[in-house]
């Protein structure tokens, strides 16, 4: 197919004739031919940038073409989430079309306008992107679009049964350790701190308070940020539920990494360089922002470790068992970073 940039094989995941059609069709002023660069694959969904004939950029999201779960890669929820945050204080893309139709393309898909900016996922595009300044903005706009996510009326916006609103770190405790007792089991392998962790939170679990959206995945790379550091968009809506708002603060205590640090929760972290806030004033923000206690954070930042951990595990399960294409590079240090999360939880959790 022929697109603006010159000729382009079909890409896997999208028929482009029918696509062409459904996009003239129903996103107003999209006029092909197009062109469809992949953004993001893999097993997660994928997001192509789509481009018109005009030069006008979108975004279009799909599952994976395999290995699709029954309840998973639901593109008519991520579809309602950012549509109905798009009159909010909160930054999403715009959100353009959904077509459940899966005789156009396979599977249902969504279309959103295209946000330019940085994800930055490394110290050399931090160091390419923001200055100090410009760090230090990220970071307070890391905390205050979180609290402006946990201050959203669910009600007043449509999102009210997008979940439950009760047990969330209930739910999720027997969520992942379900998942986690499953990737062990018949390995002979033993995790001994994610059992014992598992105990110990079940047994603590602290009062929940009024239900909030919960992103599930808050964190630096998950943003898409302006040239000043200000958040132009949150992305990765795929797991956002109702529940316990401090989960998603906890989590993102997990992955920021500061200076000083011995290792991080998933490899290099960006959040080390200076400029970027402490986690100890990216809390205190919080705190002052939303008015929230924040007094059991420690629960929040042990749940976070343990719940990458159990991951982690499931990930490591399917390599061993052949599940990821025979790609077997890295995974001698599945075990190692599993046990460190694990063993970071395990320190969390002393501090309650």
């Amino acid at each position: 197919m022929s697109g603006t940039g010159g000729e382009q094989q079909e890409p896997e995941g999208i028929d482009v004739a029918r696509v062409t059609a459904w996009l003239e069709a129903n996103i107003p002023g999209a006029v092909g031919p197009f062109r469809f660069d992949l953004i993001a694959g893999g097993r997660s969904n994928l997001t192509f940038k789509v481009t018109g004939a005009d030069g006008t950029a979108y975004v279009l999201r799909r599952p994976p073409v395999s290995h699709v779960l029954p309840t998973a890669h639901d593109m008519a929820r991520e579809h309602r989430i950012i549509s109905a945050l798009g009159p909010t204080s909160v930054p999403v893309a715009p959100a353009l079309g959904f077509c459940g139709d899966g005789s156009v393309n396979g599977r249902p898909f969504y279309v959103m306008g295209y946000v330019e900016g940085h994800i930055l996922r490394d110290p050399a595009r931090v160091e390419a992107a923001l200055d100090k300044e410009g760090r230090r903005l990220a970071s307070e706009q890391m905390v205050d679009v979180l609290a402006d996510i946990h201050a959203v009326d669910v009600d007043a916006v449509g999102l009210g049964e997008l979940g439950r609103r009760d047990g969330y770190i209930e739910r999720q405790l027997k969520r992942w350790y379900g998942q986690f007792r499953q990737s062990v089991e018949g390995r002979e392998r033993q995790v001994p701190a994610v059992d014992e962790v598992h105990e110990f939170l079940s047994a603590r679990i602290p009062d929940q308070g009024p239900a909030a959206i919960v992103h599930g995945d808050y964190r630096l790379d998950n943003t898409m940020l302006g040239d000043d550091g200000a958040i132009r968009a949150v992305l990765d809506w795929e797991i956002c539920t109702l529940g316990d708002p401090m989960a998603d603060l906890g989590l993102l205590m997990v992955y920021w990494a500061e200076a000083g640090d011995s290792q991080s929760a998933l490899g290099v972290s960006p959040t080390a360089l200076p400029g970027f806030l402490t986690r100890a004033e990216l809390s205190a923000r919080y705190a002052a922002r939303t008015g929230r206690d924040i007094s059991a954070l420690p629960f929040y930042i042990a749940f976070g470790y343990w719940k990458l951990a159990c991951i982690l595990e499931g990930v490591f399960a399917r390599y061993e068992g052949g599940a990821m294409g025979g790609d077997r590079e890295g995974i001698e240090g599945f075990g190692a970073q599993i046990a460190n999360l694990a063993e970071a939880a395990r320190r969390a959790a002393a501090e309650l």
